[in-house]
């Protein structure tokens, strides 16, 4: 039975090397094929993406060549940074701008509510600690705080809790407020992304000569290397 166990996993690891090594011969040939067919293959080499497809395609390699470098291995799971690329390619590429630009526009209204739910959890913490004291599991202030911040983000562990009437009072209140603070940031950036919706939407699409992207909404040539871009999906 142990023996009939160890084949069965031996032939897992077996298929899943082979698998690797026609995955890793895969994305090499792409690699390859990206330099050879841009215009500018120093332009895809030193991009981001083309950095991440070198660093998550080598390593299978060099553990082929030197022994001991098996753990660079992990550097693999930066293959899924593709799904990224795939974006690129998509038309709702406009969208997603459109979402870091409120992202990015609502960063300090964000800033300043998180403060302001910083002072409201110390503050909290303070008063269940004198309310409650250290019979209750509220040894000390900072405790409080820990117990106030995991109330008010309505997670609510239950390692620590108020049994005084008042003690439970104020945590009904805190539990309120917390579903209040969820819904917050999810306002203000909401409200930063309906500006956009009215304003010129960028061509979407991406130059298949130099990956060129983030043309203009009616553009019908590549504003790097002028070659003319496909037609536009409507």
């Amino acid at each position: 039975m142990l023996e009939s166990v160890k084949e069965i996993d031996r032939l897992y690891h077996d298929m899943l090397y082979y698998g690797e090594w026609i995955i890793t011969i895969f994305f090499t040939i792409e690699y390859i094929a990206r330099i050879i067919t841009v215009k500018k293959p120093s332009t895809y080499i030193f991009s981001f993406y083309g950095i991440i497809d070198f660093i998550s395609t080598i390593p299978l390699y060099l553990s082929f060549f030197i022994v001991g470098s098996q753990t660079l291995l992990t550097v693999r799971a930066l293959r899924l940074l593709r799904i990224f690329r795939i974006l690129k390619v998509s038309r709702y590429i406009g969208e997603s701008n459109k979402l870091i630009k409120a992202l990015k526009n609502s960063r300090i209204k964000i800033f300043i509510f998180l403060f302001a739910v910083v002072i409201i959890a110390i503050i909290s913490g303070a008063l269940m600690y004198f309310i409650e004291g250290e019979n209750s599991g509220f040894k000390n202030i900072p405790i409080s705080v820990y117990w106030s911040i995991v109330t008010l983000t309505t997670v609510g562990y239950g390692d620590i809790h108020p049994v005084s009437p008042l003690g439970q009072f104020l945590a009904s209140l805190l539990m309120i407020l917390g579903y209040g603070i969820i819904a917050v940031p999810t306002g203000i950036v909401s409200a930063e992304y309906t500006k956009y919706t009215d304003d010129v939407h960028l061509n979407t699409q991406i130059c298949d000569n130099c990956n060129e992207e983030l043309h203009s909404d009616n553009a019908n040539f590549c504003h790097q290397c002028g070659k003319k871009l496909d037609q536009k999906i409507s």
